[in-house]
């Protein structure tokens, strides 16, 4: 997929306020400092289509972007918001929990893990939570550039067994890097087939 245009269009705390286009959606969400903002920008080569942050969770609402005119990408509120009030916390996940289930235009949700770390029990709550409600969920992998390739290896089989410890069979996994651009093409080429797919249905 080459990506021509990537616009926004709103941001809103409704599922209801979403644009009402019925055009396919693919979120993007994860744990607060997980790197969603710059891998959002790397995916669409833009610098700033999703605003990077030294805070960690600075997303707060739920943000739509038009990509090519043909799909939105979705930029979802962060998962363990280090500093903000319990009620906020309890009301973003009131907010994505209803967007992720009122949305039929959503093809997949992408859930971000940082590669350097163990899956965290809120990573895998949220993508058992998934399972759950049988929403497409996939998993990518994020500051591969931060690790060599051995320990790089040891973190995937490591996060593979985890999620297999619950899943009877592994969700699609990519490995990416903001940094090295690494797994651009193979999201990109993710998303075009799971939107073709759905047109020769």
């Amino acid at each position: 997929m080459i990506i021509k245009s990537a616009e926004f269009v709103i941001s809103n705390t409704d599922y209801q306020k979403c644009p009402p286009s019925a055009k396919p959606e693919f979120a993007f969400i994860g744990r607060s400092n997980v790197g969603k903002s710059s891998l959002i920008n790397m995916l669409v080569q833009r610098k700033d289509l999703a605003k990077v942050s030294g805070t960690p969770g600075k997303t707060q609402t739920i943000n739509h972007f038009l990509i090519n005119n043909a799909w939105h990408l979705v930029d979802l509120p962060g998962y363990g918001f280090a500093r903000v009030s319990q009620e906020a916390r309890w009301n973003f996940g009131r907010m994505i929990e209803e967007y992720l289930q009122n949305r039929p235009q959503l093809f997949c949700t992408f859930v971000l893990i940082d590669s350097r770390h163990e899956v965290q029990k809120i990573d895998l709550d949220f993508i058992n939570w998934m399972g759950i409600k049988q929403l497409p969920v996939a998993v990518l992998l994020t500051k591969t550039d931060k690790l060599k390739n051995s320990e790089l290896a040891k973190s995937c089989k490591s996060i593979e067994q985890t999620l297999l410890n619950h899943w009877e069979d592994l969700p699609p996994i990519f490995i990416t890097s903001a940094v090295k651009k690494s797994g651009r093409d193979k999201v990109l080429d993710f998303i075009q087939t799971a939107i073709d797919s759905q047109k020769n249905v």
